[in-house]
Order: C-alpha cells, then sequence, then structure tokens
C-alpha cells in the first residue's frame, strides 16, 4: 500500500527528470557555448574527416548520440550539429541521421514532460470552461495539423514544440511521426548547408544560415504549411455555407 510520505513523494520523483534537464540545460548554456560553434567545427574538420573515414559506424554512433544528448537537454549548438551531419556524411544520409538523432531527443523531452506534468495539466485543461478550453477543443480536432505547422514554421522554438503537444496529451504516435516528417523540410536545408562546408572552409567564409528564408526555400515551406492547414480551412468553409 503507498503511504502518505510516498504520495507526497511521487509528484517530485515524476518531475525529476523534467528538473535534470533543466539543470543540465543551464550548464550546458553556461560552459558548453563555446564549444559548439562554427569555429570549433571549422578547427577540428581534419581531424573529424580522418575519424570518419576510419571508423565509418563508429563515428555514425557518436554523431546520433551527441545530437540526441543536445536536443534532448536542449543544448547550444543544434544548428552546429546539423551542419555537422551534412559535413560529414552529405545531404543524404546525414539528413536521416540529423532527422532521426532529432526525433529521438524530442521525444525524450516530450516523455519527460508527460511524466512530470502533462496528466495533471491536460485535466485542468479538459476540465475548464470558456476560451481555455475551446482552444483545447481545436487543437485535438486538428491535431496532425496543428502538429505539423509547429514544426514546419520557423518562428516556433524547437524546444516548445517538443513541451506543448506534450501539454496537450497528444498521442506519441502522432508525436513522433509529425515531428520526423515536419522538421525534415528546413533539416534538408541545413543538412545541405552543411555538405558544402568543405568550399566555405577553403575560402575562409561562413556558412548562409538565413538561406531557408530564401524565396526558393522559404515558399516551398509555406505551401507545406499552407497543406497542413488545409483541413482546417476546408471546414471553416463548409461551416460558413452549411455544408
Amino acid at each position: 500500500m503507498t503511504t502518505v510520505t510516498e504520495q507526497k513523494q511521487n509528484p517530485w520523483i515524476r518531475r525529476l527528470p523534467l528538473i535534470i534537464i533543466g539543470l543540465v540545460t543551464i550548464l550546458g548554456a553556461i560552459y558548453l557555448r563555446d564549444y559548439f560553434t562554427f569555429d570549433a567545427l571549422r578547427d577540428n574538420r581534419e581531424a573529424l574527416l580522418s575519424f570518419r573515414d576510419n571508423n565509418f559506424i563508429l563515428t555514425v554512433a557518436v554523431f546520433t548520440l551527441a545530437y540526441v544528448v543536445i536536443v534532448a537537454f536542449s543544448l547550444p549548438g543544434a544548428t552546429i550539429a546539423t551542419l555537422t551531419g551534412g559535413f560529414l556524411f552529405a545531404t543524404f544520409p546525414g539528413t536521416l541521421f540529423n532527422v532521426t538523432a532529432a526525433t529521438i531527443g524530442a521525444t525524450a523531452i516530450f516523455l519527460a514532460a508527460r511524466w512530470g506534468f502533462s496528466e495533471k495539466l491536460g485535466a485542468r485543461l479538459e476540465g475548464s470552461e470558456g476560451v481555455v478550453k475551446k482552444i483545447k477543443d481545436g487543437i485535438d480536432e486538428y491535431q496532425w495539423s496543428m502538429l505539423f505547422l509547429i514544426r514546419l514554421v520557423p518562428a516556433i522554438p524547437f524546444f516548445l514544440a517538443n513541451l506543448i503537444p506534450s501539454f496537450l496529451e497528444v498521442p506519441l504516435r502522432r508525436f513522433v511521426i509529425s515531428t520526423f516528417f515536419g522538421i525534415m523540410p528546413g533539416t534538408i536545408v541545413y543538412t545541405s548547408v552543411g555538405a558544402g562546408l568543405g568550399e566555405v572552409f577553403e575560402r575562409g567564409e561562413t556558412p548562409n544560415l538565413g538561406i531557408i528564408f530564401e524565396p526558393a526555400i522559404f515558399l516551398p515551406i509555406l505551401g507545406c504549411c499552407a497543406l497542413a492547414t488545409l483541413p482546417i480551412l476546408i471546414k471553416a468553409l463548409r461551416g460558413k455555407k452549411g455544408i
């Protein structure tokens, strides 16, 4: 039988993973910000390429694990990690490695938040009234569309895009699928930039990370956003016409 003391401890035990993530995030921001930089990648490029050539499978494993840790603990350097994936493994299979690692790391945060908070928060939202309840019901009705939108829109921080679905009780399967495919367009862009870093290094330049906002790239991403919102728009139009 569970004692009163154990019942009091349970909430803190459940929140322990998120507390650990939060502490590591703070420490990482303080002590690791100078290590996950473009300059660090440039200065160590030859050693990285040599290690990859001699230990390809091990390089893939170490890189994937490092990327998962970076995302799971929201450490600085996710963009550099994506560039590194392209630099080491080309656009493909670099994109596959990047997307897989980012999805695993995102899922870790999602599960930690769900285990620690979302059950109680989800129940509160479900039992609420007025605007809050309407917002939650709207998101519940269009979960796939909303999940893809928060991944496709660059303005939404990746960390928040991992937490919001957990608080709204999104099923794990939907979260994983929407994360994997939702981050793919942007990941392909940055991985391809990483694949061309050899020439950038030779010219002594820095990569153009704003390339994702160029019309040739940004407009197709906006098209994907439009497709994601299509079910919402269709139902809204049908509602107005009384269909």
